[in-house]
């Protein structure tokens, strides 16, 4: 990314990846207890990996200047199940134990509270960066 736009560039990649940050931590909220996916086990809780550009192609030093973000993938927590004793539910074992997910409320929202914060941030700069821009082409034209 070079130009004069560059920071907003930067900016957009990190709302994109922001924004995918939160679809899933919702989607862990949502599944925290979903006992039996398609493959029979509980639903493993997922995480979002980033990486700035830079860092992907090997090349980043302080000196570079700086990149966006970018979304290298989704990773599952291969945490083992917790196991609860309830007998009545549907997916108990013959000693009334069930494979809950291995979703954690309050690291959930834990997530969903840095990513919002994060959001905002890149949103706040790209509202900045375009109040310079209307303030200089207002100083162009003779206006103060």
């Amino acid at each position: 990314m070079s130009g004069l736009f560059s920071a907003m560039d930067i900016s957009a990649s990190g709302l994109a990846a922001e924004r995918l940050r939160m679809e899933t931590t919702a989607n862990n909220i949502a599944n925290a207890n979903t006992t039996k996916t398609e493959n029979g086990d509980p639903y493993r809780r997922k995480s979002v990996v980033f990486s700035s550009e830079l860092q992907k192609e090997g090349r980043y030093t302080l000196a570079s200047g700086f990149a966006g973000v970018e979304v290298v993938g989704i990773e599952s927590d291969d945490t083992a199940f917790p196991m609860v004793h309830n007998p009545g539910h549907p997916h108990a074992d013959e000693d009334g134990m069930v494979r809950m997910p291995n979703v954690k409320i309050p690291t959930e929202m834990v997530d969903m509270i840095t990513a919002s914060r994060s959001y905002e941030a890149n949103l706040s700069s790209i509202t900045m960066f375009q109040e310079m821009v209307e303030q200089s082409l207002r100083l162009l034209q003779g206006g103060s």
